[in-house]
């Protein structure tokens, strides 16, 4: 009885070990945490797209780049705020970079486009990249260049200082998987389906699929 006691807790001891070796192991490739403020047209989209990216902690809906403050959706897509719908993206550097945050954006969008995002005109519609400091602007010029060297066009997004961020109203965020219903033309519908709706109607994905063929993250 008692050797099988003494296995059993050699068990237990084994298992704790192992246990422990993983959370630690987990740990060491945790990086610091970085924050990418972009704009790529209705934020509904690129918040939908970039929390599927492994490393990625968090995508918030807002606004940023005018000298309103405190501005409302209505406020913001009406104009004259100066500010776009950005979207503020939360990683872990250890297991996604900031250049691929920034590959893959340039990817997801229309930069040549100067006049708005596929059915969405207007400057809130927009693209820009916001930095907070000279390794991301650094970092966003080279993503910049790259893809014009790739589409072999000028780029129209935009590199600009992210002075403040404002969230958008809680009914934007995760609006892309939000089952809370929403009447539309054809009825009332989810606003998740109402996303996808919009999405296909807006021609998104065919035109970045267009644009950047197979190199394109989210267009399926």
């Amino acid at each position: 009885m008692t050797g099988r006691m003494n296995d059993l807790k050699m068990l237990m001891l084994t298992a704790l070990i192992a246990v422990g070796f993983a959370l630690c192991g987990g740990k060491a490739q945790a990086g610091p945490k970085e924050e990418l403020v972009v704009a790529g047209g209705c934020f509904w989209c690129v918040e939908a797209d970039f929390e599927k990216v492994p490393g990625v902690i968090s995508a918030v809906s807002g606004y940023a780049g005018g000298d309103v403050a405190n501005p409302t959706y209505k406020q913001v897509v009406r104009g004259g705020t100066g500010h776009y719908e950005v979207v503020r993206i939360t990683f872990d550097t250890g297991r996604v970079s900031r250049e691929e945050i920034l590959h893959k954006f340039m990817r997801s969008i229309d930069p040549t486009d100067g006049g708005g995002q596929f059915c969405d005109r207007g400057q809130s519609y927009a693209t820009a990249i916001f930095h907070e400091s000279p390794a991301q602007k650094a970092a966003a010029d080279r993503a910049v260049k790259d893809a014009q060297g790739v589409l072999g066009q000028p780029i129209k997004t935009k590199i600009l200082p992210l002075e403040a961020f404002y969230e958008a109203e809680d009914y934007h965020q995760d609006y892309y998987k939000s089952q809370k219903l929403v009447l539309t033309r054809a009825g009332p519908k989810t606003r998740a389906k109402a996303y996808d709706f919009y999405r296909n109607a807006c021609g998104r994905d065919a035109r970045v699929k267009a644009l950047w063929g197979s190199a394109a993250p989210f267009a399926g």
